[in-house]
């Protein structure tokens, strides 16, 4: 039957091994003789066996001592090395999704490479939070942004979130189009019309839940599942080969010949939040949720406008704060 031996009994073990002295092993591990005593005897006791022949005079390994001496280095120093790198873990790399350049998640982590040079948080440009967030579960990468109502409920379950904005919702189109001639479009502008959510990409899917709750109010359709667009470059070669409108934030990328403009009437909102797996506990982690807060604070960001439109499950998630 395999045991597992208290790493505090093995270091006491083979302190005194080097010593040969109780009161100088003692000392070196900054506790009482008597305390170093009761720690041999207790692991003598679990061994079934003495490490140690005791006299008045002198401290000597028994056979069986000198024989277990080379394996109790080699567990503590392995203990030892896993110590070493289980405390530095804070000091790792963050890998962060941030969607896109244009993106909210990306201001927030360049301002904090700014504020905290010390740091390392890296990059990744991928879009949508449902795919993020199983990676962060995964522990294949550590914090994304996105809308934090729109996970299923098991998965959110072990995630924590730090709300950051809401963003303005917006409608990317063809820039001779007569409604790019406005700086704002009523929503009822485009009943009728059929608009690319990401669709089919099921790494997105929040996104595609909530525009197919704001289109069904307002007469707007959903373009047909498409499968997941990788990279800036291939989605505006998609979009414009397809002719698609596209349902955006403004916090978007610039598509040449294509005009972006705010939705209105009401203010339809993207509620954008830092998640992170509970309990991660990182030293950047931290800088960046300071950064989101500070932004958020001075920029407004956590502002809801009168005319709002928001799921009710998204204002209660974004109350969390």
């Amino acid at each position: 039957m395999s045991r597992d031996f208290d790493p505090r009994l093995l270091r006491a073990f083979v302190t005194t091994a080097e010593e040969l002295h109780f009161t100088r092993a003692a000392t070196r591990l900054y506790v009482a003789q008597q305390a170093l005593s009761r720690d041999i005897r207790r692991l003598e006791h679990e061994l079934g066996g003495a490490l140690f022949v005791r006299t008045t005079r002198h401290v000597r390994l028994t056979v069986e001592g000198a024989r277990l001496l080379p394996y109790a280095r080699r567990v503590l120093a392995a203990h030892e090395a896993f110590s070493a790198v289980a405390s530095a873990r804070e000091h790792r790399p963050l890998l962060v999704d941030v969607g896109a350049r244009a993106a909210t998640g990306h201001e927030v982590l360049e301002e904090t490479r700014r504020a905290h040079p010390e740091l390392e948080l890296v990059a990744r440009f991928h879009s949508g939070l449902t795919g993020a967030a199983q990676e962060i579960l995964d522990g294949r990468l550590d914090a994304s942004f996105g809308r934090f109502a729109g996970l299923a409920p098991a998965v959110a379950a072990r995630l924590a979130h730090l709300p950051v904005r809401y963003e303005r919702m917006a409608v990317l189109l063809p820039d001779d189009h007569i409604l790019c001639a406005s700086d704002r479009i009523p929503l009822k502008a485009l009943a009728g019309r059929t608009l690319y959510a990401a669709a089919g990409n099921q790494s997105a899917a929040e996104w595609t839940d909530l525009a197919t709750r704001l289109f069904a109010g307002h007469g707007i359709h959903l373009a047909d599942p498409f499968p997941e667009i990788e990279g800036p470059e291939e989605f505006m070669r998609v979009v414009r080969k397809r002719g698609w409108w596209v349902l955006a934030s403004t916090e978007f990328i610039d598509v040449p010949g294509m005009t972006l403009r705010l939705l209105s009437d009401p203010v339809p909102l993207s509620p954008l939040s830092l998640v992170w797996r509970a309990g991660l506990d990182h030293q950047a982690l931290d800088a960046l949720a300071d950064t989101a807060r500070r932004l958020a604070r001075e920029h407004g960001w956590l502002d809801l406008p009168p005319d709002a439109w928001l799921p009710p499950e998204d204002r209660t998630a974004m109350q969390s704060r």
